[in-house]
């Protein structure tokens, strides 16, 4: 089992690296990775090798406790690997886990990929489950999950909830809104937290 990478991004695509190691690329899915295209220096991936019938891939992540929450979640019926990447691309992850404890539904279900029925299934699957992630994050049930702070009306709760993932990373005020400046004329109002990410975080990488 390969249990983590450590190269340079060789090439992002709106869901997946390419991160070449000794001079093997390995394409990982990860939450954002265009994020990862901010610096020259090499990255470190935690890993999840997932194999199925007709695939075997790569997910990668930044924290031992994205990995260790990503494993969570595919404990949970009926969440799979891209939904449980699109999880951690819509909210932070000590957030989630806030939520999962207070069970936060109407948090919850702004993840993309989750329903009502799905983050039912998340709070009664995982809130005894969480140990030491919970533990170390315990600070995050202090925070309102209802509405993100400090977050403009414009671009409604999808860009809200893409806003919280983008501070997460450490892009500040000002370009979040640079970005959605740029962005938002072609935005319709259906975009998923996710997909809104993966938009902020192109016109970001080109500055």
């Amino acid at each position: 089992m390969i249990d983590y990478l450590r190269g340079k991004v060789a090439y992002a695509e709106s869901e997946y690296v390419v991160l070449d190691v000794h001079d093997v690329g390995y394409q990982v899915f990860t939450p954002n990775p265009y994020g990862l295209l901010r610096t020259d220096e090499p990255v470190q991936l935690f890993t999840y090798h997932h194999v199925r019938e007709d695939a075997m891939q790569l997910f990668g992540f930044t924290t031992r406790d994205e990995q260790a929450l990503f494993r969570r979640l595919l404990e949970v019926s009926g969440i799979g690997p891209k939904v449980a990447l699109g999880v951690l691309a819509g909210g932070r992850p000590e957030n989630v886990v806030a939520a999962i404890q207070q069970e936060n539904l109407a948090f919850l279900t702004k993840l993309p990929g989750i329903g009502k029925k799905t983050a039912q299934r998340m709070i009664l699957d995982l809130k005894d489950k969480l140990g030491t992630i919970d533990s170390r994050w315990a600070v995050a049930s202090m925070i309102d999950l209802q509405q993100p702070q400090n977050q403009p009306e414009e671009g409604g709760s999808s860009w809200a909830a893409a806003r919280e993932a983008l501070a997460g990373l450490g892009y500040r005020e000002a370009e979040m809104d640079k970005a959605w400046l740029s962005m938002k004329d072609r935005i319709t109002g259906e975009e998923s937290p996710d997909t809104l990410i993966k938009l902020a975080l192109q016109q970001l990488f080109q500055g």
